[in-house]
């Protein structure tokens, strides 16, 4: 498993059957940058060709679970040089044919939080912000969002995630009757651990058939709702005032 390992993404099993991908881009706090792309990508591909793997926690490192796209890529969103489908990552753990625990136990922010809900099963912690915020861009979500977000969270506090793009605590959205559970920070590993050695307990063929049946409308459903997602960006992207507020809010 040594070679899977990157600067920027560690992959190693933790207990039998059960491999643990972490997200640690200090330099970047794990935003999306092309190294952590592929590394996420090299990872989960070399997981699907394991079979003695039977669950998969993804989470990040100290403060930070995942906090979307880097200045240098929403820019060049921004001036037309590709879309976010060019790197098809966010799905990942969709598309995972085994059980994916995001143990979100830092921040994740916009594609970041996106991520996240495409899992299993998703672990919050009550100190993280998490938040949809593209539209603090000025742009309309994208990566999935507009589906995956009011799917895991209700139709309402989704819509609101995604109209607005504030920032929610855990402890917030706890209070609001999200439907994951909610622990302190330091509690998330150990009982995303947990979880996993209940899951591992199951046959593989079971897990992975079960799996299968139960997203296969999300998977079935996502391209569309992708194309729709796109075909909004060409409309909302390319506005002036867009790129002012990813210089604001990114930094000059």
């Amino acid at each position: 498993m040594g070679n899977l390992t990157t600067a920027v993404v560690d992959v190693s099993e933790v207990k039998p059957a059960i491999v643990r991908v972490t997200m640690q881009d200090r330099a970047h706090k794990n935003m999306f940058t092309l190294e952590l792309i592929m590394g996420l990508m090299g990872a989960f591909e070399a997981i699907a060709a394991n079979t003695d793997y039977k669950v998969v926690i993804l989470t990040g490192y100290e403060n930070y679970f995942a906090t979307g796209g880097t200045r240098e890529g929403l820019l060049g969103l921004y001036e037309g040089k590709g879309r976010f489908t060019d790197a098809n990552f966010y799905s990942l753990p969709l598309e995972c044919p085994i059980p994916v625990i995001a143990a979100m136990q830092g921040h994740a922010i916009g594609g970041g939080f996106v991520l996240g809900l495409f899992a299993d099963f998703v672990l919050l912690s009550r100190e993280s912000v998490y938040s949809a915020n593209f539209m603090k861009y000025g742009f309309t979500p994208g990566m999935g969002a507009t589906y995956i977000v009011p799917k895991k969270l209700g139709l309402s506090l989704g819509e609101e995630l995604l109209l607005n793009g504030e920032n929610y605590r855990g402890a917030d959205l706890e209070k609001r009757g999200v439907p994951f559970p909610v622990y302190t920070r330091t509690a998330v590993p150990g009982q995303a651990l947990q979880l996993a050695q209940q899951i591992a307990e199951k046959p593989r063929l079971s897990l992975t058939t079960l799996k299968a049946h139960l997203v296969a409308p999300l998977r079935e459903e996502l391209p569309g709702i992708i194309a729709k997602e796109i075909a909004m960006h060409e409309k909302t992207f390319h506005q002036p005032e867009v790129k002012q507020r990813i210089m604001t809010l990114l930094g000059q």
